[in-house]
């Protein structure tokens, strides 16, 4: 498209676009391109004047080949728009914004007095009815203080002030309504729900496909642990379904043939067939908002507080008001008093300060479901670590396959990559991985596939019995033996690996290693967070003692528990709890969902199984550990900013109050500078906690 470079510095370069008119989704268009060009930073465009702001770091004849390339058509195509956006939100609170200012000049300029005292009456109207509301259901709130500024104005005939009262209340109204709705939008925005492909059932037959081929009326399987990918209706089999992403719930729901699911929940126990109804994008985004607005999640400890202060405080000012003018007997003193409020900028600020937050941590890679889990990882003093996919990297690799029985080396593996593919752990991604890479495929001839969590995996395959899992799974709870005769093999298997056994008809068939290699960062993130004052790093495992000291001695772990099942982790983090410690436990399976259930703020990586990051507060998808020092940063900075926007507010409002009773301001300064510095603490709370670049800085 053709373009005309208006203005040009170092780095920074303003340019127009020739086209009649640019539409909204045209400007984000633009501006995702434009994001998408390899060098460029930041982005500004404004579709009114078609000209857009481009600060980039590359070469700029890169940038201008990539303006001239630059089509509607083509880039709209590329689908790099997100589904939703905040330009029309903006764009609505701006008009709101504009036009209630304009309205307001154009009535002090040129309507006759009047006119003006009768659009003060009506206007009142609203005010006065809010306020007679509140009164009526027993609330002293800040609309009785707003109705009675306004009314003691209109009974002096003091129409002038009353109007800019209501004048003043209104842009507070407007400017709280958008800087809320706008964190609300952003945090939203960057939630999704990280499946790219599912299983596809087509007959008696299950392929897996990318979730964008899947259409209105396919069915899709869904397993033990597995996220429903799309809106629907189960057309076969059932499932206790986790819908705590949308209600709020966390007690699984029982779900049958005909229920509805929605996309975004886990089944936590059983198998079912969904026929989807809505294709990808059908109203998750509307149920997060709403997840977001209504969630008691939200409210951190410090948000309550300041919620509840605010609420106090309202009696006060009203009696403040009171005591005033019986002091007094100056009207205009008394409304200085009444114009100035606590409430709007505590209510305010705190919340965007926590949405802001968790936004961030969005930029990190981080999801959070709440503030009360931003404090819980700021007051933490016991971290708890799952080992595999951890600690370790989430793509172990297999090292060796020990056969037992004379079977061969290559069915085993095709044998467990089959029964392994269902269920999405690290181990298990590695077992179909070596499967892969072999060139080995796995046709579906098994029947019924059970999990057993924490345990492994029960099949029938021509007529026999398959199991695929830990020794205890297969040795002790199945029964399974050696082969006779090769105890001595059995008893040589190499000690660094990890094990996971493969039984045919209660035998031994093979033994997969796994080599699971510690993250490089592992023992240096380990030591940051020690410094950010987190005096106790436990580890905890399935695995062999001799294997998990091995690591735990390498991470520089305080302590460390080999050989436990989910319930020992849970009981653990109930232990630490009941001391009177504050708990964070990071997994990544089906086997760690009872200990994050049961942590102040359960971490889930991202890599891991979806029953793990639905009952988790707090997801990474960040492959390096350090994403649990910048979150611990993060909300350290957080609790300091709630605490640093108390402070203010309540200062800064009392000493309007003060200077309103000496008469050094008049009612309508006090409500101007109330309303700026609501709006000023609440655009600071939007701003980034951490400085650009920390992440990488604590490296």
């Amino acid at each position: 498209m053709k373009c005309k470079i208006m203005h040009e510095s170092a780095g920074r370069m303003r340019v127009h676009l020739a086209c009649r008119r640019m539409s909204l989704h045209q400007a984000d268009v633009l501006e995702y391109y434009l994001r998408n060009v390899d060098g460029v930073s930041e982005v500004s465009v404004f579709d009114r004047t078609q000209d857009a702001v481009i600060v980039y770091r590359a070469d700029r004849a890169a940038l201008v080949r990539a303006l001239a390339a630059f089509s509607f058509d083509t880039a709209e195509t590329m689908g790099l728009v997100p589904d939703h956006t905040t330009r029309a939100l903006n764009r609505e609170f701006e008009d709101k914004l504009s036009w209630t200012v304009i309205r307001r000049v154009i009535s002090k300029l040129f309507f006759p007095l009047p006119v003006t005292t009768a659009l003060a009456i009506c206007h009142s109207i609203k005010y006065i009815r809010e306020g007679i509301s509140a009164l009526l259901h027993g609330k002293l709130s800040v609309a009785v203080l707003d109705a009675t500024a306004v009314t003691v104005s209109m009974v002096r005939g003091d129409f002038p002030t009353a109007s800019s009262v209501m004048f003043m209340l209104r842009l507070g109204e407007i400017l709280e309504d958008w800087t809320h709705k706008k964190s609300v939008a952003d945090l939203a925005g960057a939630m999704s729900l990280n499946v790219d492909h599912v299983w596809l059932k087509t007959g008696e037959t299950e392929t897996l496909v990318p979730i964008g081929d899947i259409q209105a009326g396919d069915c899709v399987v869904v397993r033990t642990g597995s996220l429903i990918p799309l809106d629907g209706k189960i057309v076969s089999g059932e499932a206790m379904v986790n819908q705590a992403s949308m209600t709020g719930e966390s007690m699984p729901v029982p779900k049958r043939e005909g229920s509805y699911v929605y996309a975004g929940t886990v089944a936590e126990e059983g198998e079912c067939v969904v026929r989807v109804e809505k294709a990808l994008g059908g109203g998750r985004y509307d149920r997060i908002v709403h997840m977001i607005e209504e969630s008691e999640k939200l409210k951190s400890t410090a948000e309550d507080k300041a919620s509840r202060l605010a609420d106090k405080l309202v009696p006060y000012t009203l009696g403040g008001t009171i005591l005033t003018y019986l002091i007094t007997r100056n009207i205009t003193k008394m409304l200085a008093v009444l114009m100035v409020d606590f409430s709007c900028a505590l209510k305010l600020s705190m919340p965007i300060a926590v949405l802001s937050a968790m936004r961030e941590s969005s930029s990190h890679h981080i999801s959070v479901k709440g503030g009360r889990f931003l404090e819980a990882v700021a007051q933490a003093n016991t971290i708890v670590f799952d080992k595999t996919g951890t600690l370790t990297y989430a793509t172990p690799k297999v090292a060796q396959i020990v056969t037992f029985g004379g079977n061969e080396e290559s069915e085993m593996l095709r044998l467990a990559a089959c029964l392994e593919e269902h269920y999405p752990h690290s181990i298990a991604n590695a077992v179909v991985a070596e499967a892969r890479d072999r060139g080995l495929t796995h046709e579906e001839y098994h029947s019924q596939v059970q999990y057993v969590v924490a345990h492994g995996i029960s099949s029938m395959v021509e007529g026999k019995k398959v199991l695929i899992g830990s020794a205890h799974f297969v040795f002790e709870d199945e029964g399974c033996r050696v082969p006779e005769g090769e105890e001595d093999k059995f008893e040589s298997l190499p000690p660094e690996f990890s094990h996971l056994y493969l039984c045919i008809a209660g035998e031994l068939a093979a033994v997969i290693c796994i080599h699971d290699p510690l993250r490089k960062e592992a023992n240096a993130a380990v030591r940051a967070l020690h410094a950010l004052g987190i005096d106790k790093v436990v580890m905890m495992t399935g695995d062999s003692r001799k294997t998990a000291e091995a690591v735990a001695a390498e991470v520089g772990v305080d302590a460390v528990y080999a050989e436990v099942l989910p319930e020992d982790k849970a009981a653990f983090v109930r232990s630490e709890k009941a001391a009177g410690r504050k708990v964070i436990m990071i997994g990544d399976g089906v086997n760690d969902s009872p200990a994050l259930s049961e942590a102040d703020a359960g971490i889930a990586i991202s890599s891991g199984a979806a029953i793990a990051r639905e009952i988790a507060d707090i997801t990474i998808s960040s492959k390096d550990l350090f994403a649990l020092v910048t979150l611990r940063s993060l909300s350290q900075q957080l609790m300091a900013r709630i605490h640093r926007n108390y402070r203010f507010i309540v200062s800064f409002n009392f000493s309007l109050i003060v200077l309103g009773v000496l008469g050094i301001l008049p009612p309508t300064t006090s409500a101007l500078l109330h309303n700026m510095s609501t709006l000023a603490i609440s655009l600071k709370s939007m701003t980034n906690l951490l400085p650009e670049g920390e992440q990488n800085s604590v490296h």
